[in-house]
C-alpha cells in the first residue's frame, strides 16, 4: 500500500504541473448556452484523509429540499465571503459548517485551476491533507449525508464515463464517475476529473 508520505508527495507533485481552467461547458462547446456575465467567488475542499485502505475522497450528498442541485454529491464549499481571507479560508470555513471538520485537521497542499459552472460561480478546488480521522457532522437542513470514496477510484481515468441529459431543452453532456450508491457527476465530477489527469505519470 502505497504511504501517507508518498500520498502526499504525489499530490503536491500533480498540482505542480501545468493545466488550464475547467468548466461545466467543456463537453458542450457547441451549444448556444448564456453565460454569466458575472462569476461569483467560491471555493471547495477536496479533502484527502488517510485511512487503513489507503486514502480517500471527502464528500458530502446535498440534503434532498434544497432549492440548489438537492440530493446531488459534492465537495464541502460554498461561495466566498467578505470576510474570507482568501479561498482557502473559504474552504476550510465551508468544511466545518457542512461536515465538523477542524481546520487545524487540514494541510493546504494548493489549489487546482478554477472551474465556471453553469449556474453562475467560479470555483477554486483547494486540495488539502486532513491530518487525522475526525467526527463527521452533517450540517442539518443542508447535509444529508457524509461519506468517502477511494482516491484510487477517482484518481483513475477509466472510471469516468460521458453521459447526458436535458438541461434548458437541449442536451448536455457531462462527466460522472459513479462509485456504489453514490452518483458523482457534474461540477464534481469535471473538477475530480481534472485531478485525476494531473496524477497521471
Amino acid at each position: 500500500m502505497i504511504s501517507p508520505d508518498n500520498t502526499r508527495s504525489i499530490l503536491i507533485a500533480a498540482l505542480a504541473r501545468p493545466a488550464g481552467p475547467s468548466s461545466d461547458y467543456d463537453l458542450n462547446p457547441d451549444q448556444p448556452i448564456v453565460r454569466p456575465k458575472i462569476l461569483r467567488p467560491a471555493a471547495v475542499l477536496i479533502g484527502i484523509l488517510p485511512t487503513a485502505t489507503g486514502p480517500h475522497v471527502l464528500l458530502t450528498k446535498r440534503a434532498s429540499h434544497l432549492k440548489h442541485h438537492p440530493g446531488q454529491i459534492a465537495f464541502p464549499g460554498g461561495k466566498q465571503d467578505a470576510s474570507d481571507a482568501s479561498p482557502q479560508a473559504t474552504a476550510l470555513r465551508e468544511a466545518q459548517e457542512e461536515v465538523g471538520l477542524d481546520p487545524a485537521l487540514v494541510e493546504i497542499l494548493g489549489v487546482l485551476p478554477t472551474h465556471q459552472t453553469v449556474t453562475g460561480f467560479q470555483v477554486i478546488p483547494v486540495l488539502g491533507w486532513i491530518k487525522s480521522a475526525f467526527d463527521a457532522k452533517a450540517e442539518a437542513g443542508e447535509v444529508e449525508e457524509v461519506f468517502t470514496v477511494p482516491l484510487s477510484h477517482l484518481a483513475n481515468p477509466a472510471n469516468y464515463r460521458i453521459e447526458s441529459r436535458f438541461w434548458q431543452g437541449q442536451p448536455r453532456r457531462y462527466y460522472c464517475a459513479p462509485y456504489g450508491p453514490y452518483y458523482i457527476w457534474g461540477a464534481t465530477a469535471r473538477m475530480l476529473r481534472a485531478l485525476a489527469d494531473r496524477l497521471q505519470p
